[in-house]
């Protein structure tokens, strides 16, 4: 049992890792020394670096913070609660509850980052309140099915590479995703964390006398009592004929995007969740009520975030990300090109928590390095993505919108993120090496 290797990671990260805001703040200075000390930049060039790109992702914290609220008001609704508690229903135990758990969120994930991240929580949720199981490892479980991600459907560097005007175009062309996500090691690798993954969270469940079971009386949703009806607006806020309209005027926009094949990204996955909850919450009053304790845990999204920006903007801007790229590279040939690249773009990963921003900062150094050497270029794209998503395992950055609808801290799940670390890590390395 794998839980004699979780156990000590598990006391660890419980002592020593502190709320994820020191953690950006340690990171955000760790990020600007690195930059002043191995970079050509002054101290106050940094620094205007790190300022001026400090609410760089505003418009994506705000979809993040959506990802978190729609989701939540989705759940919150009488039937999809209900048919989560059925789903739930399915698990008789524990082991059960944990390999469900992971082989939905796995499922999710590859077809959505977003879809994958609320779906997996939500569900970890309505399994604690059914099965008597470890909490922070069930959650942990729904949340280490995000590391398929980038080999799926919504994953930003194949899609990005296989359209018309990216930025690399001249030097690569258009590689489609039969090369890339459908490609016979990418799909290998999928395949191989599908079974890896359930399997290592199902091993690492700690015996009896240690298990951290939640009460589940905690995780029952507050209904909040319907006021009196004594103005004509509170007849408007309870009015189930105003929802309905909006509701439904939504996802009829909805049937007639997909019906022109439009593809699922995260404002379509959040204008679903929203428009669904519209129409089955049935009045606006009961959907402001699940919102107001939906909005309860999106704090460490709103003032995170910026942080995360700033580093970004400093790795990007000061050229230490393109550095680590080409240390990693000097010592790399054709054959082990897809590995290196894959533990580098783990590593720049934690500093650039976004998949589109990342490539934008290797490719100029891996695609001629690909080139240069002889390497499949289709391979090293995907070991940028892959190692993209296999770091944010232990990556807070995602981890919040999961958090906050569990209910936890960040140490309550990284004991167990980073053995799921260093075993995908083992299988993702060895499909890109050798399949």
């Amino acid at each position: 049992m794998l839980n004699a290797l979780a156990k000590p990671l598990v006391k660890l990260t419980e002592r020593y890792l502190p709320d994820p805001y020191v953690l950006v703040l340690l990171l955000t200075v760790l990020v600007g020394l690195a930059a002043v000390l191995t970079q050509p930049h002054s101290p106050l060039a940094v620094l205007q670096m790190w300022g001026d790109g400090f609410w760089g992702l505003l418009s994506f914290s705000m979809q993040m913070l959506l990802v978190l609220v729609t989701g939540f008001m989705l759940a919150s609704t009488p039937l999809v609660n209900s048919l989560l508690n059925r789903l739930a229903g399915l698990a008789k135990s524990s082991g059960q509850a944990i390999v469900l758990v992971t082989l939905l969120s796995l499922a999710a994930s590859w077809l959505n980052w977003g879809f994958g991240l609320v779906v997996g929580a939500l569900f970890a949720k309505a399994l604690a309140r059914r099965v008597r199981v470890d909490y922070a490892l069930l959650v942990a479980s729904a949340y280490s099915g995000f590391v398929v991600w980038h080999g799926g459907l919504s994953g930003s560097v194949p899609l990005t590479i296989a359209t018309p005007g990216h930025f690399a175009e001249a030097q690569i062309g258009l590689i489609p995703t039969s090369d890339t996500i459908f490609s016979v090691f990418n799909l290998c690798a999928v395949l191989a964390l599908v079974v890896t993954v359930p399997l290592l969270n199902w091993l690492m469940q700690p015996k009896a006398h240690d298990l951290k079971a939640v009460e589940p009386a905690l995780l029952q949703e507050q209904r909040m009592p319907e006021p009196p009806q004594q103005r004509p607006a509170d007849r408007l806020e309870n009015s189930g004929l105003l929802a309905l309209l909006v509701g439904l005027a939504g996802l009829a926009y909805l049937l007639n995007y997909f019906a022109k094949a439009g593809g699922l990204n995260l404002n379509i996955v959040n204008f679903l969740f929203l428009m669904l909850a519209i129409v089955l919450h049935g009045t606006p009053r009961r959907l402001l009520n699940s919102l107001q304790q939906a909005i309860q845990g999106g704090a460490g999204i709103v003032i995170q975030f910026p942080f995360y920006a700033g580093i970004m903007a400093v790795m990007l801007q000061s050229g230490l990300a393109a550095s680590l790229s080409q240390w990693f590279v000097s010592f790399s040939s054709a054959d082990s090109l897809a590995f290196w690249t894959f533990i580098s773009a783990g590593f720049i990963n934690i500093f650039i928590p976004s998949g589109g921003g990342q490539w934008a900062v290797q490719a100029p150094v891996m695609i001629p390095a690909a080139l240069e050497l002889g390497a499949e270029v289709n391979r090293i794209a995907m070991a940028v993505a892959w190692g993209d998503a296999w770091t944010n395992l232990i990556q807070p950055f995602w981890a919040l919108p999961v958090l906050a609808i569990a209910g936890l801290k960040a140490k309550d799940i990284m004991g167990y993120c980073l053995l799921q670390l260093l075993v995908t890590g083992v299988v993702i390395g060895l499909v890109l090496s050798f399949v």
